[in-house]
C-alpha cells in the first residue's frame, strides 16, 4: 500500500531575512481585521524600515511556523520598557506580542496556539513574567482559551490641531 508522507511542522526563530514575510503577514493581518488598503500602503515603507532595524538588532524577535520548510505562520515579540505596575510590581519590562498570523488554509490546526506557547517560553527565558497583545476579533477566543484576559486599555489618535 502507498504510505502518505505526513507534513512536518516545526517552529524556528525569526531571522533578519524574514523581513519580507513579516511585512506580508502584517499587511494581510490588518486587511483581515478590516483596515483600509490605502492606510496599509502608507504604513508599509515606514514599518519595513522600523522592522529592519529591530530585526538586525534583535529587539524584534519571535518564531516562524513551517511545514516542510514553507512558512505558514509567525509571531513577533518585543521586550518593552514599562514602569513597575501592580501586574508586575518588581519588573520594569513587559513582553509585547504582535503580528500573529497563520495562513488561512492552515488555520484550525493549533499553529497560532503553538506559536503563542513559544512566545510565552521566550518571555519567561528572558525573565519577563507579564505580556500584552492587541487581539483581533478572530484571535480573541484563542487567546482567552489560553488564559489571556482583556484589560482596561483605551486609545485615541491625536492630531496637532486638536481635531480628531
Amino acid at each position: 500500500p502507498l504510505l502518505l508522507k505526513r507534513p512536518i511542522m516545526h517552529t524556528r526563530a525569526i531571522i533578519a531575512t524574514d523581513l519580507d514575510l513579516i511585512c506580508q503577514h502584517r499587511e494581510r493581518m490588518f486587511l483581515e481585521a478590516g483596515r483600509a488598503q490605502d492606510v496599509l500602503t502608507l504604513m508599509a515603507a515606514p514599518f519595513r524600515q522600523w522592522l529592519a532595524v529591530r530585526l538586525t538588532a534583535g529587539s524584534y524577535f519571535g518564531f516562524v511556523a513551517e511545514e516542510d520548510g514553507c512558512p505558514v505562520g509567525a509571531v513577533g515579540l518585543m521586550e518593552i520598557d514599562w514602569p513597575p505596575h501592580p501586574a508586575h510590581p518588581m519588573d520594569s519590562r513587559r513582553g509585547y506580542v504582535l503580528n500573529v498570523f497563520v495562513e488561512p488554509e492552515y488555520r484550525g490546526r493549533g499553529i497560532a496556539r503553538r506559536l503563542m506557547k513559544e512566545a510565552e517560553s521566550a518571555f519567561l527565558a528572558r525573565g519577563i513574567t507579564y505580556a500584552i497583545l492587541h487581539a483581533t476579533v478572530a484571535g480573541r477566543p484563542i487567546y482567552e482559551e489560553d488564559g489571556w484576559m482583556p484589560t482596561t486599555e483605551m486609545a485615541k489618535a491625536l492630531s496637532a490641531t486638536g481635531a480628531n
